[in-house]
């Protein structure tokens, strides 16, 4: 992947800095089962309430199973998949409504399930791919195409696979490639003490 610059007020690991969600997938490129069970041993070992652990994700290789790869890109908004057909490797990630051990409701699942992505997108980061999570699918769909029991809910599709040439990289999807990357100040997002006490005003 190529760096899109970042400006933070201190400096954080290259990881973080590195990861950025682009589009521009080389579909000549596969994933090798080492590298898709290395982003799914990083999503394992992600932090749950409990230890719970609420997440489950489908994956659908296109080079092992074109034909649920197929499906769950079906299952994609229209302009996700002009895109995201270019991907090997699609996952969904669901989060389980209640406790694995007691039943009750689990609040956190959804939190725990988004851990579990990041460590799997910045897993891949360090393996020089790309990786794009999306909410423009149907879920309604993907529970009945892929049989999910009705206490998941599908919180995200994602792509993963290698970035295509800068030289290759097509002229619809080239500006959003390139766009900078920005976030709110801190002060917008982050409080001292109470709410709206900026942490940091400067």
């Amino acid at each position: 992947m190529f760096n899109k610059d970042i400006e933070t007020k201190v400096a954080i690991h290259e990881l973080i800095a590195a990861r950025w969600s682009g589009r521009a997938y080389d579909p000549e490129k596969s994933l090798s089962r080492e590298q898709i069970i290395s982003l799914v041993e990083a999503a394992r070992w992600a932090p749950s309430c409990f230890g719970d652990q609420p997440w489950r994700f489908i994956i659908f290789d296109k080079t092992t199973n074109q034909a649920a790869w197929g499906k769950a890109l079906e299952c994609l908004s229209e302009g996700n998949q002009a895109w995201a057909k270019n991907a090997p490797l699609l996952l969904l990630a669901c989060a389980d409504s209640v406790f694995s051990q007691n039943g009750n409701p689990n609040r956190w699942a959804q939190y725990d399930t988004g851990a579990a992505s990041l460590n799997l997108s910045l897993q891949a980061t360090a393996l020089d791919l790309m990786v794009h999570q999306m909410g423009g699918f149907d879920a309604e769909k993907t529970k009945i195409e892929f049989s999910i029991p009705e206490r998941f809910s599908p919180m995200a599709m994602i792509t993963v696979g290698y970035q295509l040439a800068e030289s290759a990289i097509p002229e619809d999807i080239k500006q959003r490639e390139y766009n900078a990357r920005a976030r709110n100040t801190l002060d917008e997002n982050f409080f001292a003490g109470d709410w709206n006490t900026a942490f940091i005003t400067e």
